[in-house]
């Protein structure tokens, strides 16, 4: 992985956590820096996915699903960061109702 490719990961988790956040009203811990771990951690769980369905199942997967920048696909990027962020507020949540 080259350091374009890094940048590109980073601008993309900020704005599919971003986006997430929008699609999933809830507070992040953390703020910006929360935001980003968030974000990247969507975009790694949406790359493996795909990858994934593709290499084991052989899934046909549709062209809208693999756009990308830079190799970084977004839809996938999104959906994972939603996913990341119910599980992540989820657990904070259920953290502070057993006190």
């Amino acid at each position: 992985m080259d350091l374009t490719r890094l940048l590109i990961q980073i601008v993309i988790a900020l704005g599919c956590a971003g986006l997430a956040t929008f699609l999933l009203p809830r507070q992040i811990p953390g703020k910006v820096f929360g935001l980003a771990l968030i974000g990247f951690a969507g975009v790694w769980l949406g790359e493996w996915v795909v990858q994934y369905l593709d290499t084991t199942y052989d899934l046909p997967i549709p062209d809208f699903v693999t756009w990308d920048i830079q190799g970084v696909p977004i839809l996938p990027a999104v959906l994972g960061s939603a996913v990341i962020l119910f599980v992540v507020t989820s657990f904070l949540s259920w953290g502070r109702y057993q006190r």
